[in-house]
């Protein structure tokens, strides 16, 4: 097996994020309910980001957050992900090869516009998101480069691809080019209502090992073992024996093999500003961990410290240089 040109490649939905702080009685006057996620289509997308006081636009979407995250702290990441010919792309463009990110996926010539997510926190930090799939929901095995993914060392799948079924299929090719070059697959469960969704779908990846490595938070794992407790969760993942990353909030995180748990300290944040991407860059950190060959622990260290300092500002992407950060605490880098 040759030496891998990428420590990670993300597939994903590449969705430019809209954000702002509002007050309550915004969400209100606009029948929005805290908290919620809720897809929309194009002419309330367009209403709402009207509407938006002083909107912030910054290039998101998971599995992209995860690969900027890669780069923050000096990996060699690339990403697959449609956008269209317009304004947006072009921005999501731009952003990802600023932030170091290899991106070379053809846009959508025409068609559906670039994927949009409004995303509006409240003074406690609580998201509200509305979500317009456009053209990321066009990504298809076409757009899948067999020689980006046999040069990744890990390639890392969104849950959320399993939604548009074109994307499902260039998720399931992209999986085994990168088996044949020897190489590992990720797959985040996204969200528990996609747990929901997919769950024997999911559990089948697992058990015919379309995936090696698996990131969850606890309601995903829980939602994917259908148990209210999370111990029987991690019991059954452990049963399954795949390798898991699994987030537990303020509580930081859990590294699961069939061998035993490994608890990981959340890594102590000064003020929660905005909990968009933290699961995300902890995927970062423990992608690049595993890729650059570091324990298990150190990898998951690195996760909770991405994760810090992503949640202490406004939007998904790290804002300081992760790996500056990262030799500052003493961390394996």
């Amino acid at each position: 097996m040759s030496e891998a040109s990428f420590d990670v490649l993300g597939i994903g939905n590449a969705i430019v994020d809209v954000m702002a702080r509002v007050e309550d009685d915004f969400l209100v006057s606009e029948r929005l309910a805290k908290g919620t996620m809720h897809l929309i289509d194009a002419g309330r997308a367009d209403t709402l980001h009207r509407a938006i006081p002083a909107p912030i636009q910054r290039s998101g979407g998971s599995a992209g957050n995860t690969v900027a995250g890669v780069a923050s702290l000096g990996g060699r990441a690339a990403f697959i992900g449609k956008v269209a010919d317009d304004d947006l792309g072009l921005l999501y463009l731009d952003d990802m090869r600023a932030s170091g990110v290899h991106f070379a996926t053809a846009p959508l010539p025409e068609g559906a516009p670039t994927a949009r997510s409004m995303i509006l926190i409240t003074p406690d930090g609580e998201r509200t998101m509305n979500t317009y799939l456009g053209a990321c929901q066009m990504l298809g095995p076409e757009d899948i480069d067999p020689l980006v993914v046999e040069a990744a060392a890990i390639t890392y799948l969104e849950g959320y691809l399993w939604d548009p079924p074109r994307a499902k299929e260039a998720f399931r090719q992209a999986a085994a080019i990168a088996h044949r070059a020897g190489r590992k697959v990720a797959l985040t469960l996204s969200d528990a209502f996609c747990v929901d969704r997919y769950r024997a779908e999911f559990k089948d990846l697992i058990g015919s090992r379309t995936i090696d490595i698996l990131f969850a938070n606890d309601l995903e794992l829980k939602s994917l073992y259908t148990t209210s407790s999370l111990e029987a969760a991690v019991d059954a993942v452990r049963a399954d024996g795949l390798l898991t990353a699994l987030t537990v909030g303020g509580d930081g995180a859990m590294v699961i093999t069939a061998g035993g748990v490994t608890a990981v300290p959340a890594v102590p944040v000064t003020e929660v500003v905005d909990l968009t991407g933290a699961g995300d860059l902890f995927a970062s950190g423990f992608l690049y961990g595993l890729a650059r060959g570091m324990p298990l622990g150190a990898a998951a260290n690195l996760g909770t410290l991405a994760a810090a300092e992503v949640i202490g500002h406004i939007g998904p992407r790290p804002t300081a240089a992760l790996d500056e950060l990262a030799r500052a605490a003493g961390f394996m880098i």
